[in-house]
């Protein structure tokens, strides 16, 4: 039996903790606090150390799903989370004042790791604004040195587009090259 990590991340927001939520096959476990900053305005709680679920594979593996705090203040939590992970999937919320400058950090934020395995997008909110599309979200990665990565609009409430993130970050794992 294998135990794999794949990290959420992203803005407040963004769906992370629905996401590992809905992904989950077991009761997620939950950091969160009520909000005490500028992010009530957004919503009531925050993450403020990690969400944490795992998913059960037909083979017996399990990919343990791990969501981190958005706010840029936990970012310590940030580099623990991802201490053996495989592949991150950020999620973005595409109704929100600028994502493609979310993107851009969130993408800086998190380079090394991701260099190192693989990256995921899930846009989220797209039903609520059309604007920036997916190929504005690929523009920026190619701008940014990341290439073709996969990009898909999300609804995070619901498990089979979670699953389609999760499904596409594996696909481009190498294998070979983690050996």
């Amino acid at each position: 039996m294998s135990h794999y990590k794949i990290i959420f991340a992203g803005p407040v927001g963004a769906g992370k903790t629905t996401a590992v939520s809905a992904a989950s096959d077991i009761p997620p476990v939950r950091t969160d606090t009520a909000a005490s900053d500028e992010v009530r305005d957004i919503k009531p709680q925050t993450t403020v150390a990690l969400d944490y679920g795992a998913m059960k594979l037909a083979d017996g593996s399990t990919i343990h799903l791990y969501g981190t705090p958005g706010q840029p203040r936990f970012d310590f939590m940030w580099e623990i989370l991802t201490e053996g992970g495989i592949a991150l999937i950020l999620l973005v919320d595409n109704a929100r004042g600028d994502p493609l400058r979310e993107l851009r950090f969130y993408l800086g934020a998190f380079s090394g790791f991701i260099r190192k395995t693989a990256v995921a997008i899930g846009v989220t909110h797209a039903d609520q604004r059309s604007t920036p599309r997916l190929a504005d979200y690929q523009a920026e990665l190619d701008k940014a040195g990341f290439g073709c990565v996969p990009v898909f609009e999300v609804d995070a409430r619901e498990r089979r587009d979670v699953c389609l993130l999760i499904e596409a970050v594996l696909s481009v794992i190498d294998p070979v090259a983690r050996a």
